[in-house]
């Protein structure tokens, strides 16, 4: 595995919550410019994994190298989007001031913060709901200025963990045609998932069960392997131990 041309490479990590394994001997590389899926069931260890790519989280053993360095590292973290399983927004304040104080987080110049959180807003359908206060937002909205707020400082590594739970299909697809676009321009993304037709989409995918990797490659290669038709049919195959080790 190249750490040169790989914008992110997870190197035989393991993850223990006290005597619980979480993850086990985790290695994979993620290319530039590529968007990468982890497709698994809850609690098989994505949420964990993605976490040790964005430094939120220290491995107990094996090594993690993203944009060329090793992690965790404080000085990467204005370079990397994060946008969680749980909306991390302050509900008093209106969506242009959580996006104000996390263009200032993150170091963004003031002269460029409101043309860039006009473009987030629209980018995510909330530019009409830009002054109201967070807490008036409905679920699917908190998640779409979630992702605002994970791409508003141009970082060159996206991490979005399940972005478009309780968004409607129509905007779903806009926001990977977006996706698409940012990973033309060399973003990195990594996106987990659990839901077939968007592990799909991915230029690159993971399949993971239990804590470990059961199968990589792209889309195609991982049906094709195995000569089924669909994702579905290839998670339920490498997921019944058919994996090669």
């Amino acid at each position: 595995m190249s750490k040169t041309t790989d914008c992110i490479v997870l190197n035989q990590v393991n993850q223990f919550f006290g005597s619980k394994q979480v993850l086990k001997d985790i290695s994979l590389a993620v290319p530039s410019g590529c968007i990468y899926g982890i497709l698994g069931p809850s609690g098989c260890g994505k949420t964990t994994t993605v976490k040790i790519m964005a430094g939120i989280l220290e491995p107990t053993s094996g090594e993690t190298y993203v944009l060329g360095q090793r992690m965790p590292r404080l000085d990467l973290m204005n370079q990397i989007g994060y946008m969680a399983q749980s909306d991390a927004l302050y509900t008093v304040m209106s969506a242009k001031e959580n996006l104000e104080f996390f263009a200032a987080l993150y170091g963004m110049k003031k002269d460029e913060v409101p043309k860039r959180i006009q473009e987030v807003m629209d980018l995510v359908n909330l530019s009409d709901d830009l002054q109201k206060q967070v807490y008036v937002y409905s679920g699917g909205m908190k998640r779409r200025l979630s992702l605002a707020m994970a791409i508003l400082h141009y970082p060159k590594v996206l991490i979005l963990d399940e972005p478009t739970v309780g968004i409607d299909p129509l905007l779903r697809k806009y926001i990977w045609d977006e996706l698409y676009k940012m990973a033309d321009q060399g973003v990195t993304i990594i996106v987990t998932t659990h839901v077939m037709d968007e592990a799909q989409k991915c230029h690159q995918l993971a399949m993971m069960r239990d804590g470990a990797l059961i199968a990589q490659g792209s889309p195609q290669e991982l049906q094709d392997q195995i000569h089924v038709n669909n994702i579905e049919e290839a998670f339920i195959y490498y997921g019944g131990g058919h994996h090669e080790s």
